[in-house]
């Protein structure tokens, strides 16, 4: 089944394309119902095509953009209206409703329904958040959550007169960028509207739970803003609220309260529904709602699968992200419940299944403590736990927000504390998210001065290193920063056949390993690019080339003797996933120089937006096998 010769199998032109004047504050019977139908129909309409994503195993997010689409069907009717009285766009803080976007592209005849059917493959052009100049009909780039509603007050500077809306959530109120926007936005009496889907509900859990205290309201409030507060599926009520907010002038809040997915079985109030609906969810809700067409498709969906077969390693997949959770817990183990508390918390951002932390947190609930999405704050709080000697904290998040935390490293630093972090999601392997999820600049991380607290980066290549890693380092004073990818990997093997990183490997921090010898060059890689750049290796080795591979797990340490080694070969090529302009590539010749070896050198990086899908980032940005063989030939010409 194609898209070419397959139609959408919902009828999106069954959507009214109404209008409604702000000015009048209460709906007619006609009116509310052709609301209803549209709510009915695009909530139809995004739990079947992001369904499609589970299907394709390319996941995505169900939960926030069907909740949120009463608001956004009576925003389009407003902007139908009177489009000159608002800033037409619908900013979301939680940029993972991209559904509703592409959605909404669709109704406004930007993008065709059939585009719909291939939601974040690779190379649809429908990556996990929305894109500015990617997609058609999308008309901003929304980054990670929480970073919108600061942006908007800009535009609402910058379109004096008119009224803008950012879409909000409670989990993205749990940043402290939207403190200071919302403080700016009062200050400056700007025209901005905030619509905030309450539901109680983020990655982890339920934040009245992990955040007592915590209220949305209450917190916007006492930032000034006025706060209109409601059912968000009373159809009459979030009307009126809406068009009070219009009519008042200044910085207004309406916060919606629902529960998760209302009305979908299995999923209604479960944070569940966070993320992308399971097929079989899907069908049952599809089935009931007699679209038959879209349960036929569903069925007809078969997940694509990684058909390369990659020389040098294993069958044998680990999730790094995981295995460093189960390598702490091993640790933790070995002491007694009193040590534990008196010397080690681990703190969470909301994202303890996705970084391991859930194993932690299972075995050992006594010193883990989840907390909200507020990556700065819970990364200075585990910092200040380690600041006394013999103590630390753990804490982890995604690698993109690594960024996001620069400040609060140095200020850890200079206090000399330690912390062990975990950085999952690092590169770009796996990210169906795309460009705002790549983990590309850790090497910030490592911004002290020469002689400042020692900072250390590691980023092992398989399950068996990550957990000799992490039993190697972890009693370490200073930061360590541990990173592991979204995907699976394989096992690396030796020239044998054996496990490289097996019975009897210790990890040496700050050395560099020889995975296979070779006389023609030498290719530096880790991490998720090593069984690549190995694959790549042992396949020019098949050609004649006698190429070796270097594995540098801990990446801003110089190990001069393997320098030397590297120096005095023809080439010298890095190869990894992080950002071509900041990464161990950017550095690597630099040190060479400095040592008077002068190689022919060449390093490749991620170094373009991507492209959607999972390991199709890696030939996107020329980082895959083939691409690998075809820079050393130039190299060795």
């Amino acid at each position: 089944m194609t898209i070419a010769n397959t139609r959408f199998p919902i009828d999106l032109g069954a959507y009214q394309p109404l209008k409604l004047d702000p000015a009048n504050a209460t709906l007619t019977s006609e009116q509310r119902e052709i609301l209803k139908a549209n709510i009915q129909l695009c909530r139809d309409a995004i739990v079947f095509f992001t369904a499609t994503g589970a299907a394709r195993g390319v996941g995505g997010h169900t939960g926030g953009p069907y909740d949120t689409v009463p608001e956004v069907t009576i925003l389009d009717a407003f902007f139908r209206e009177a489009s000159d009285k608002f800033v037409p766009i619908f900013f979301d803080e939680a940029g993972h409703r991209v559904a509703t976007q592409y959605l909404m592209a669709v109704l406004h005849s930007k993008l065709p329904a059939e585009q719909l059917l291939r939601y974040r493959e690779a190379d649809s052009k429908l990556p996990g958040h929305p894109e500015l100049g990617l997609t058609p009909g999308v008309k901003f780039s929304s980054g990670r959550l929480g970073h919108m509603w600061p942006y908007v007050n800009g535009v609402a500077m910058a379109n004096p007169g008119k009224i803008v809306f950012c879409l909000g959530s409670d989990g993205s109120q749990q940043e402290g960028n939207d403190a200071e926007a919302a403080r700016l936005a009062v200050a400056q009496h700007l025209n901005v509207k905030l619509i905030i889907d309450d539901n109680d509900v983020t990655i982890a859990g339920h934040p009245s739970k992990y955040l007592p205290g915590f209220s949305v309201a209450k917190t916007l409030t006492g930032h000034g803003l006025k706060v209109l507060e409601g059912d968000g599926e009373d159809l009459d009520d979030l009307y009126s609220r809406l068009c009070e907010a219009v009519n008042t002038p200044g910085a207004i809040a309406l916060i919606n309260k629902r529960p998760m997915c209302p009305g979908i079985e299995g999923l209604e109030g479960s944070n569940h529904g966070h993320d992308v609906i399971s097929v079989e969810l899907a069908i049952k809700y599809l089935g009931s709602r007699g679209q038959t067409a879209a349960v036929e498709y569903l069925n007809s969906i078969q997940k694509p699968k990684q058909t390369y077969t990659f020389l040098g390693s294993s069958n044998k997949l680990g999730a790094n992200r995981n295995v460093f959770g189960e390598a702490v817990v091993e640790i933790l183990n070995r002491m007694s419940e009193a040590e534990r508390q008196q010397t080690v918390r681990v703190i969470d951002s909301d994202l303890e299944g996705s970084c391991g932390l859930k194993k932690i947190h299972d075995a050992h609930p006594e010193i883990f403590i989840p907390s909200g999405i507020m990556e700065r704050g819970n990364f200075s709080a585990a910092a200040g736990f380690g600041m006394e000697k013999g103590k630390q904290g753990i804490f982890a998040t995604f690698s993109a927000f690594l960024e996001m935390c620069i400040s609060e490293i140095t200020m850890a630093r200079l206090n000399y504390s330690n912390v062990l972090c975990h950085f999952s999601h690092a590169g770009i392997d796996d990210m169906a998210d795309n460009t705002c999820h790549f983990g590309l600049n850790n090497m910030f991380a490592d911004n002290g001065l020469d002689d400042g607290y020692e900072t250390r980066l590691y980023f092992p290549a398989d399950a068996n290193q990550m957990k000799a890693c992490v039993e190697a380092v972890f009693f370490d004073p200073g930061l360590r920063f541990i990173f592991s990818t979204r995907s699976k990997v394989p096992n690396i093997l030796d020239s044998k056949g054996n496990d490289f990183f097996g019975s009897g490997y210790q990890f040496v921090p700050g050395k560099d390993e020889v995975i296979r010898e070779g006389t023609q060059g030498y290719i530096i890689s880790f991490g998720d690019a090593l069984y690549r750049s190995l694959d790549a290796v042992e396949r020019l080795r098949q050609e004649g080339l006698d190429v070796g591979l270097i594995n540098k797990p801990t990446l801003n340490v110089v190990d001069e003797e393997m320098m030397a080694k590297i120096g005095n070969a023809p080439f010298a090529l890095v190869v990894e996933s992080f950002n071509r302009r900041t990464g161990l590539g950017s550095r690597f010749g630099s040190w060479l120089l400095e040592r008077g070896f002068t190689p022919k050198y060449a390093y490749l990086g991620t170094y373009r937006e991507g492209c959607g899908g999972l390991w199709e980032q890696f030939p996107h940005q020329g980082i895959d096998p083939a691409s690998i063989m075809s820079k050393v030939k130039e190299l060795v010409k």
